[in-house]
């Protein structure tokens, strides 16, 4: 099977008040109103399915074709969700659980994701972890005087916020606490699933004087401490003429930076489909296709995809299920500096 570029589902409104307009700005995606937050680029989520240039849902999409699509590696379940979102501003507080607490309370997967900042405003910062010294305790006590006068300072004293810059790629296993800022467009690569616990949503209401949901038990169930804070460096292969750094390579996916300058030639894998998400605009070309990618695009490569290049002088977002053995080999002693794999 030859790419595609995948047509993203939104989410968008009173679903996103937090969101803007910024995918249309940066990226002409023809979002459906001005707080849209998410272009599920690559989705199987029930009602938010991304489609082939076709009409054709991924989740049928893989039905259809089965392991000639997904790779053997992704075998069931479509494992992966790929979003860019607008933060206009601040997300709620929130945590995931892991595959096993979401299995047993939610019936779905647990959420393990990670970032890549794609523009961030001057002083723009996000929720990372607990702030040093607070534990789950201290934070329940806190969200227990919600409503008192000055709970929302002792609260957001609870959370660790952390600059970040265009550029800036951070992992965010299960359990951890997280909020994106205001100012912020992100690429966002996770388990598909879309179980959310909202720690914390400030002060914010709707139309109606109504608050969002919180739910601060399971949340303070699921909380883990959290990883390092500062943004990842990865590990950095050069051929001469394009260089791929790779960030994250975990069980469920990994994350890879292309710097193409010219031509970098890619083939399909049969373990795994792979997601290229374009920060400019570029062509893949095959023996007989060629396939012209917008920035901000992702195009889609089955796992039993032709030989192909990548054409063009831009960065190039992958994301891929990894055979991790195979990349330690590859990565050697430099294997410890790629998040999940070590």
């Amino acid at each position: 099977m030859e790419p595609f570029i995948m047509k993203p589902a939104y989410r968008h409104g009173p679903q996103t008040p937090w969101g803007g307009s910024a995918l249309r700005d940066m990226f002409g995606k023809d979002i459906p109103d001005g707080r849209t937050g998410e272009a599920l680029e690559v989705s199987a989520l029930p009602g938010l399915e991304s489609r082939a240039p076709d009409g054709i849902t991924l989740p049928e999409l893989a039905a259809r074709h089965g392991a000639a699509l997904t790779g053997t590696r992704a075998a069931g379940i479509f494992p992966l969700l790929l979003k860019l979102l607008d933060a206009r501003e601040r997300l709620s507080v929130q945590v995931h659980p892991d595959n096993a607490y979401a299995e047993e309370r939610e019936g779905k997967l647990g959420k393990t994701e990670a970032w890549l900042v794609l523009k961030a405003e001057p002083g723009a910062r996000l929720v990372y972890g607990l702030a040093p010294g607070v534990d789950a305790g201290r934070l329940r006590r806190e969200l227990s005087r919600m409503f008192d006068q000055g709970a929302a300072d002792r609260i957001e004293a609870c959370f660790n916020n952390v600059p970040v810059h265009p550029g800036d790629v951070f992992y965010i296993p299960a359990g951890t606490v997280h909020a994106i800022g205001a100012g912020i467009v992100l690429y966002e690569i996770q388990q598909s699933s879309d179980v959310t616990y909202r720690l914390w949503d400030g002060m914010r209401r709707d139309a109606n004087g109504n608050a969002r949901e919180l739910h601060i038990d399971r949340a303070l169930d699921v909380i883990r401490p959290s990883p390092a804070s500062a943004p990842l460096a990865g590990v950095t292969l050069s051929d001469g003429a394009s260089a791929r750094t790779v960030y994250i390579a975990n069980e469920r996916f990994a994350l890879e930076r292309l710097a193409v300058r010219g031509a970098a030639p890619q083939r399909g894998d049969a373990g795994s489909f792979a997601m290229l998400t374009a920060l400019g605009g570029c062509k893949l070309a095959g023996d007989g296709f060629e396939l012209s990618v917008r920035p901000g695009d992702t195009a889609f490569i089955p796992a039993d995809a032709p030989a192909f290049h990548i054409l063009g002088e831009l960065d190039v977002i992958k994301a891929y299920v990894p055979d991790q053995d195979a990349l330690r080999v590859e990565l050697g002693a430099d294997a410890a500096g790629v998040a999940g794999l070590a």
